[in-house]
């Protein structure tokens, strides 16, 4: 089995200092996928380039304390692609694909963070904006060959995503646009959003998101924004999905999806 978990950290350090490498060995994930690693590469040099047994591989943010994605892996990759060819995203670190490619077949792991828009109408804007420069990416991801996108998507597709679902219709990661381009992506074929293809109708179970305000975390008001998004084949192979809460990293919970393949 191929145990594949990602996890925004809110922050490397933050999430290190609350128990993550430990947490790493015991459920043994042959790829971890992170994202906001707030850190820039001499921070993360020689401290968290490896978490158990896995070797970290990073896309960092000029801005220091910003973003910032990374995969931790314990097989070697083909190749490493930073970025996905437009400054004002790759400037923020936000795409890395590890390419575990044979001579039987190209495999594709990506660790994603989408921007949030929830700070105003200038950030929604840009969140549009890599929505636009981000589906032609995906699109070739998947004509390449087979391929794994993992990451904080920052929007909750439908009702069973989200708790408050009515409040948040006019809120960042519920609007009608957001939600409309997931519908377009998963329906095309090219891509299965493997969570719910093991949970059709999972609701509070499968959130992995709860705001720091209120009592959101100990009511459960949570949102699903964090994704394993596959090609038909592999998501084909997913056998099982946890969203572990018996531990906190950070505001997010990590999602572990096992597929019957191996790299």
């Amino acid at each position: 089995m191929l145990r594949v978990t990602s996890l925004n950290l809110n922050g490397i350090r933050s999430a290190v200092s609350k128990g993550l490498p430990a947490w790493a060995v015991a459920a043994a994930p042959d790829v971890l996928c992170v994202q906001e690693l707030k850190a820039q590469p001499p921070d993360l040099a020689g401290r968290f380039e490896v978490l158990g047994d896995l070797r970290g591989y990073f896309h960092c943010a000029a801005k220091k304390g910003y973003s910032g994605v990374g995969i931790h892996t314990r097989h070697e990759p083909s190749d490493v692609v930073v970025g996905i060819g437009v400054p004002e995203f790759d400037d923020e670190g936000r795409y890395l694909e590890l390419r575990f490619d044979t001579p039987q077949r190209k495999l594709s792991v990506v660790s994603v963070y989408f921007p949030s828009g929830s700070s105003g109408d200038e950030r929604q804007a840009a969140k549009y904006r890599f929505l636009d420069q981000i589906e032609p990416v995906l699109a070739q991801l998947a004509a390449r060959g087979e391929a794994l996108v993992c990451g904080d998507v920052n929007i909750a597709h439908t009702e069973k995503d989200l708790k408050n679902w009515r409040g948040n219709q006019n809120n960042s990661g519920f609007l009608p646009e957001e939600r409309a381009w997931m519908t377009r992506l998963l329906g095309d074929g090219r891509w299965v959003d493997v969570y719910r293809r093991l949970h059709p109708d999972a609701e509070g179970e499968g959130y992995t998101w709860w705001s720091n305000r209120g009592q959101a975390w100990a009511k459960n008001v949570g949102w699903r924004i964090d994704y394993h998004l596959a090609t038909p084949a592999l998501a084909a192979l997913a056998r099982r999905a946890e969203v572990y809460k018996a531990q906190r990293f950070s505001d997010h919970a990590p999602l572990t999806i096992e597929y019957d393949t191996a790299l």
